[in-house]
């Protein structure tokens, strides 16, 4: 037998399950299970791929200071705090590594998103999780888990799979409560679709231990880029920066990010027709008996007697070229998280989960 073994916790992670792209014997499926942007990336950002084809030999920034220089800009926050990764998925990584290790703990709520596990096992910590209240971050709960081991404590508002948030005051209660030697961190990879949301800058700004992450991928429609971005105190930022690689960042993808961060139009577009066609397509299930919880993303989770139900209803969907997401490894097995696509999208998912329901009675 093999000595040569992984870090303790690494083979305690299972292997990431994306979304699905196809169906076997169907074509033309519509796409409904990773919260892409239905709309796909800003005109501008299009253009700046283009542009930056001719530059391809050359290295990237390797201080991203155009692009951080330009989210300062449009969200109104200090460049020098700013921290820019392959995805929100890589700061996420980034803290776990600096700030957890062997003995150390790391809080997630019961339904958050698989990454806040995955890293802390890469970083060989414990994940430690907490219940929520009806699909919903708890405080209180978060609060009684903390130890003096606690490093880090990940919530993501709105939340992934649930679509569900908490309002500032709790999120302030919760800064407020955790030990000394304990990070916040914010997901923000939907913040940008709560109208008037700063996805936690301010807070970040006021205290010295919370992060904020936000991603390009959802609402920018750049996930086949790729880049995510951290808000943080200078000291946080300036450890995260010691361990990030030089050139983590294409030339391309910085250059769609700044393109697409500044084209205000598009973003506010994209939002207002996620906003109108989430709720339209809430109220849709609703009728054929299928709940959904308050989304405040750009995706709903749809709510199943059973998992036999959930799992016959995603079957017959597929069937119909329809993909959407299982997300019982969330411990939501009587749930499909469906996202918000154009409206064409909206009406054949809510109109075939209609004849599916109807079949079944």
């Amino acid at each position: 037998m093999t000595k040569i073994v992984p870090q303790p916790g690494i083979m305690d992670i299972a292997l990431y399950e994306g979304g699905k792209s196809k169906v076997e014997g169907v074509s033309n499926v519509i796409k409904l299970s990773s919260n892409e942007n239905p709309f796909g990336p800003s005109p501008a950002a299009q253009e700046a791929v283009k542009r930056s084809v001719h530059e391809l030999h050359r290295y990237p920034s390797t201080d991203h200071a155009e692009l951080r220089n330009a989210i300062a800009e449009v969200h109104g926050l200090n460049a020098d705090q700013i921290i820019c990764g392959v995805g929100s998925d890589e700061i996420i990584t980034f803290l776990c590594q600096a700030y957890a290790g062997p003995g150390d703990e790391v809080i997630h709520t019961e339904h958050g998103f698989a990454m806040y596990r995955i890293s802390t096992l890469a970083a060989g910590a414990t994940p430690v999780e907490v219940k929520e209240r009806e699909r919903v971050t708890d405080v209180d709960s978060i609060l009684e888990a903390c130890t003096e081991r606690t490093r880090l404590v990940f919530i993501a508002n709105p939340n992934n799979p649930t679509g569900t948030m908490i309002g500032m005051a709790e999120v302030e209660r919760l800064a407020e409560g955790l030990p000394e030697q304990c990070l916040l961190v914010l997901d923000g990879a939907y913040a940008e679709y709560v109208e008037g949301y700063d996805g936690g800058a301010k807070l970040v700004d006021m205290r010295d231990n919370v992060v904020m992450t936000r991603t390009f991928s959802k609402l920018y429609g750049l996930g086949g880029l790729r880049v995510g971005w951290g808000y943080a105190p200078r000291e946080v930022i300036d450890v995260l920066g010691r361990i990030r690689g030089p050139f983590n960042l294409s030339s391309t993808a910085l250059a769609a990010a700044e393109a697409s961060v500044r084209d205000l139009a598009f973003a506010e577009k994209c939002r207002d027709e996620n906003t109108r066609l989430r709720a339209w397509l809430s109220e849709a299930l609703a009728e054929h008996g299928v709940p959904t919880d308050t989304s405040t993303a750009n995706f709903v989770l749809a709510r199943f007697g059973s998992q036999q139900e959930a799992e016959d209803c995603d079957n017959y969907l597929q069937t119909q070229g329809l993909i959407v997401r299982r997300v019982a490894g969330y411990k939501l097995p009587n749930c499909l998280r469906i996202t918000v696509g154009d409206e064409a999208s909206c009406r054949r998912v809510a109109y075939c989960i209609g004849q599916f329901k109807a079949g079944a009675r």
